[in-house]
């Protein structure tokens, strides 16, 4: 027999990994200092009440035989994807409940997804990018171009109408630069997307970070219905890193070769998925209520003033660097001409500060560092400190 040898072309350990070797070795020749994490994207505030409180009701639906639930439906449970396509009516987008698939997170999504398209296809991918996506093409043996991104267009890669790509994938505000997309600049991609007849992959994970003018969905520009996924999680917008739930969105009218992408996806998840217990997607409809949202938009809040704290520090010492606005994550450049893992080495050494290396995410990261807002105000103003003390 012979296995994938596509997994030969992927780097040896995962970048996270990497992170955690190099922080927990630290911890271990260093007990006598706190380290302080702003590396790994894992929230670190409490599940919301109300979405516990429907857990916990979900729960005891199961311990009586009138209430019990077997398997799930292979798309989610009718009211979670009514409360799904209502919570994007909130901010001005119509998504049909029937047009949305209730899954374990948007990052088994990203890598699944390509169960559906030919590995003949060309993928565009954005550079520095969340490492997901090009693993997951790689695994399946696709070509992969990249479209690079830089201080020059602030990490906003735009399309370049010489190369032809199938497959898309952008994420907006991005990690792991924080950077997000406005509608004339989604414009461009999307008009890019039906000229190539290519399917966009939007990764809309943090979305509820957005405080600007900038658009939630793509589903919010004219055409995107016609040549755009889109994936999402609440992970970040309600802390279920833990929990695990997320939805895709594959519009009707979404068709290649003939094919709706949406029964195509459909035969795929009742094939290769089991569905979201019952429980878990109780408490994701209570995310998507009013108290849920009210609730979890305070727990949004909280991050949000890590975010500033860390970016007015960053403005202090005159980095430059992009997110900390729109998105959990900034994207500072390294002083001093360090590259990426050396200033990760030189803050872990000097300041007992974790961050995570940019280089990780692709070529176009090299030299520069993501740093980011899920940790507590307390442990956030100490870093802070202990980075101003270094640079000052």
């Amino acid at each position: 027999m012979e296995i994938n040898r596509n997994f030969d072309n992927l780097v040896p350990n995962y970048l996270f990994a990497d992170v955690a070797r190099k922080t927990n070795e630290y911890a271990a020749a260093h007990p006598e200092k706190e380290i302080i994490r702003l590396g790994i994207g894992d929230v670190t505030l409490p599940l919301s009440s109300v979405v516990v409180d429907a857990m916990q009701k979900g729960c005891e639906d199961l311990r009586y035989q009138e209430s019990f639930k077997g398997y799930p439906e292979y798309e989610g449970y009718d009211f979670v994807r009514q409360a799904a396509a209502d919570y994007y009516k909130s901010f001005g987008v119509s998504v049909s409940p029937d047009e949305i698939f209730i899954s374990d997170g948007a990052k088994s999504d990203c890598g699944n997804i390509g169960d559906i398209f030919s590995r003949d296809n060309t993928v565009l991918i954005p550079d520095p990018v969340y490492p997901v996506y090009v693993d997951a093409n790689i695994m399946a043996g696709r070509k992969i171009v990249y479209a690079a991104s830089s201080a020059e267009n602030h990490f906003l890669a735009m399309p370049d109408k010489h190369i032809h790509a199938d497959i898309i994938y952008l994420c907006s505000p991005n990690n792991p630069t924080g950077a997000a997309y406005n509608a004339e600049q989604l414009k461009e991609w999307v008009s890019y997307a039906l000229e190539n007849d290519a399917v966009i992959l939007y990764d809309a994970a943090y979305e509820a970070f957005i405080q600007d003018d900038l658009p939630r969905s793509i589903f919010s520009i004219d055409g995107a219905r016609e040549c755009a996924i889109e994936l999402c999680s609440l992970s970040k917008t309600a802390g279920f890193t833990g929990v695990r739930c997320g939805y895709t969105v594959i519009p009707k009218e979404l068709k290649r070769n003939g094919h709706s992408l949406h029964d195509l996806w459909y035969r795929r998840q009742a094939t290769k998925f089991n569905g979201v217990s019952w429980a878990v997607q109780c408490g994701a409809a209570a995310v998507f209520s009013p108290e849920g949202q009210r609730q979890c938009l305070d727990n949004i809040h909280y991050y949000r003033q890590n975010a500033r704290i860390l970016s007015e520090l960053l403005d202090s010492l005159g980095f430059y660097y992009t997110g900390g606005k729109n998105s959990p994550y900034i994207w500072l450049q390294c002083p001093n001409h360090m590259d990426s893992w050396t200033f990760f080495d030189f803050l872990l050494d000097k300041a007992a500060v974790v961050g995570t290396p940019g280089s990780g995410f692709g070529e176009c990261g090299q030299g520069y560092f993501r740093m980011t807002s899920f940790n507590s105000h307390e442990k956030t103003l100490e870093a802070a400190q202990r980075i101003k003390t270094l640079f000052s």
